[in-house]
């Protein structure tokens, strides 16, 4: 598809999940128009980097696009999604142009109902840091990156895989994460058992030669473990996790308390009398890999949940 399309339109191009990949597309080179009902920060940070953005939906919006991008946001009414059929313009959903992408690239997809963004950015930092220089889509801003996407050189591309609409049944990711499994979208699966099995077709959806990264703290996606045919690892603080996570003693995860301000100390945690730094709050870890140890971590924010 790549070698031939050239310019792509995103009707709700300001939503938190198009804007990310029109940003890739854009630093990919490809001529990208958009629409949103109203301007906003990230529909005039897309204009800045070249996009044409046009302010609310009408057909002529989409003169001369080649492909058609939607979200679950936008219905079948919409003038500019008559206009492309209209037209024979191809119509997709903002997953299939992901997949696109991923296609390309060593594709890592993060799944689960909570925690989606936060474990998004630490796998696309933790990257970052060694080198590896991926290319992100990520469902919020990432200070780091400035933004919520970044195209990196490498063969690495970190994205959210958005159960919410069954869209990441589109991807097929070489390595995925699932996090956890909850009752979650119900106006979009009909029972619990459908959100399993949807999240099992996810998890089938890696290639044989991939893996899937499953939480084996999360009760209800470990009953699903013996159902994943594909090369699985667990990771959790549960023994018989192939990644144990044991947290250090005092922590429990949450690192090291912060103590209460005195009256003399202000909200940004110094003394004003003594100008002394109140300590950060520290999540101290190690990890094993199968018995072996891997070594010692920690990691500058609280919590369980972000050590998992």
């Amino acid at each position: 598809m790549f070698a031939k399309i050239q310019r792509i339109h995103f009707v709700g191009i300001g939503g938190i999940g198009m804007s990310g990949i029109a940003e890739v597309l854009l630093n990919l080179g490809y001529k990208i128009s958009g629409s949103d009902l109203k301007r906003s920060s990230v529909t005039d940070h897309l204009h800045g980097l070249g996009a044409t953005v046009f302010e609310g939906h009408s057909a002529t919006n989409i003169a001369g696009a080649e492909v058609v991008v939607t979200s679950s946001a936008i219905n079948a009414g919409n003038p500019e999604v008559e206009e492309a059929r209209r037209l024979h313009v191809p119509v997709i959903q903002r997953a299939e142009m992901l997949a696109e992408l991923m296609r390309l690239k060593y594709g890592i997809a993060i799944a689960g109902m909570h925690g989606k963004t936060t474990t998004t950015s630490m796998v696309a930092a933790v990257l970052a840091a060694g080198g590896l220089d991926p290319t992100v889509v990520v469902g919020g801003r990432v200070d780091a990156m400035g933004s919520n996407a970044r195209l990196g050189r490498s063969q690495y591309l970190v994205a959210e895989a958005d159960e919410s609409d069954r869209s990441f049944l589109k991807l097929s990711p070489i390595l995925a994460v699932v996090t956890n499994i909850d009752r979650e979208h119900m106006d979009c699966y009909r029972s619990m058992h459908d959100i399993k099995r949807a999240f099992l077709d996810f998890m089938d959806r890696v290639p044989f030669y991939g893996i899937v990264v499953a939480c084996n703290d999360d009760p209800m996606l470990r009953r699903l473990f013996p159902k994943i045919r594909r090369r699985m690892v667990s990771y959790g603080t549960r023994k018989g996790s192939d990644f144990q996570v044991n947290l250090k003693k005092g922590g429990r995860g949450a690192g090291r308390p912060r103590p209460a301000l005195r009256d003399d100390e202000s909200s940004s945690g110094r003394s004003a009398r003594a100008g002394t730094p109140v300590p950060p709050q520290i999540s101290c870890f190690a990890v094993q890999y199968r018995g072996s140890d891997l070594g010692e971590f920690r990691l500058h924010v609280p919590g369980v949940h972000n050590v998992l």
